[in-house]
């Protein structure tokens, strides 16, 4: 009999102890392991009760808030890897070093949710020149390399899905048929311990986009291509927790002929002479050596002659892909507004229309586009 009070005083003992670690620990905006935004606690309100959005964000709350939450990931990793599993935390270890997130089928009736709301905003500005490029990730451009028997539904299926439910003013660019299966032996067109593209990755997607927009694009031979980091682990790696793994390594295209640029960061109030913060490269997230990361507006004035400039605005509604993207396009806009849609709360149309701003680009990888909720932000 006192061995079972034991066990039951120190069970509950347990739960009181994580349950006051819960309330006592400091909670973070953004996993360095997972390197990802976590989830704020929820906002109660009728509608997210509706919705069933409370519970949901509620659940992710706890889980992403969990005491000790980096070393039970790192701790579950190590084992899994003794096991010679191929998948961890959601991550495959495929062939050739490559690491790939899993992909499933995704909710089709939410996907038609995020595509009505597009559509609306193309509606609302029928009298702009609006664009989208939707990029796969590297499980839809690189299924041959993803482990023996592992699943991953197509995401070159879902990308036509979602180009056939779009509005025919919409430009629609499918980012398969711009990262073409022969640019692979010329240089990565994706990392391979990121979820990002590379930069040789967001050169290609620029020049298909420029020449759709009836500019012409720089050719390769205009840049300077210099190796910053070949010490790059990415979102992958640290969420699979891979041992062994090479790292990647990050390049940076200078033009020969220079564009002086300023970028005005909203979210801080600052402003940067540069397109590049090379204070990352010596941190965990070195993508973000590109503008110094993400945030929720910014706004890129670059010193063009009028012969020079394509175009006077350019509106980017956009995830972290096009942040590598962005200094191939200030070549071509005076003026470019940047807005992630997972942070920026304000309506998109209005900031269209109050910027005076006719030409926009919305730019998200397969997997955002199909899971990102902030997408119904476009109907207002």
């Amino acid at each position: 009999m006192s061995i079972n009070r034991i066990y039951i005083w120190g069970f509950v003992g347990t739960l009181g102890l994580f349950g006051l670690m819960f309330f006592l620990l400091p909670k973070h905006a953004f996993s360095e392991l997972e390197n990802r935004p976590l989830q704020q606690a929820p906002t109660l309100n009728w509608d997210h009760i509706l919705s069933k959005r409370f519970a949901e964000d509620t659940e992710t709350y706890l889980s992403d808030h969990f005491p000790l939450r980096d070393k039970w990931v790192s701790a579950k990793s190590f084992l899994e890897q003794l096991r010679l599993q191929k998948e961890n935390n959601g991550i495959y270890l495929g062939k050739d070093g490559y690491l790939f997130e899993k992909f499933n089928e995704p909710d089709w009736a939410q996907v038609k949710a995020y595509t009505d709301a597009l559509n609306q905003f193309v509606t609302v500005h029928s009298d702009a020149n609006i664009s989208l490029l939707l990029a796969p990730n590297a499980i839809g451009m690189y299924p041959e390399r993803l482990p023996a028997l592992a699943p991953a539904y197509s995401q070159r299926e879902v990308n036509e899905e979602i180009g056939e439910q779009l509005n025919e003013a919409l430009l629609y660019l499918n980012g398969f048929d711009i990262l073409s299966p022969a640019a692979y032996d010329t240089e990565p067109i994706y990392y391979r311990t990121d979820h990002h593209w590379t930069t040789y990755g967001a050169y290609l997607a620029y020049q298909a986009y420029a020449q759709a927009m009836g500019w012409e694009p720089l050719p390769q031979e205009a840049f300077n291509i210099e190796i910053v980091s070949d010490t790059f682990l990415g979102s992958y790696h640290t969420k699979g927790q891979f041992r062994g793994v090479k790292p990647d390594y990050i390049q940076k295209y200078t033009p020969i002929v220079p564009v002086s640029s300023e970028i005005y960061i909203r979210d801080t109030d600052t402003v940067a002479n540069s397109l590049y913060d090379e204070e990352f490269l010596n941190k965990k997230d070195q993508y973000a050596f590109f503008q110094g990361g993400v945030h929720a507006v910014m706004q890129v004035t670059s010193k063009l002659a009028a012969t020079e400039a394509d175009i006077d605005k350019l509106l980017i509604i956009k995830d972290s892909y096009a942040h590598s993207m962005l200094p191939f396009l200030v070549h071509h806009a005076k003026e470019i507004h940047m807005l992630d849609i997972r942070f920026y709360n304000g309506s998109f149309s209005s900031y269209m229309k109050d910027n005076g701003i006719t030409d926009a680009l919305l730019l998200f990888n397969t997997a955002t586009f199909v899971e990102e909720r902030s997408l119904l932000k476009l109907k207002y």
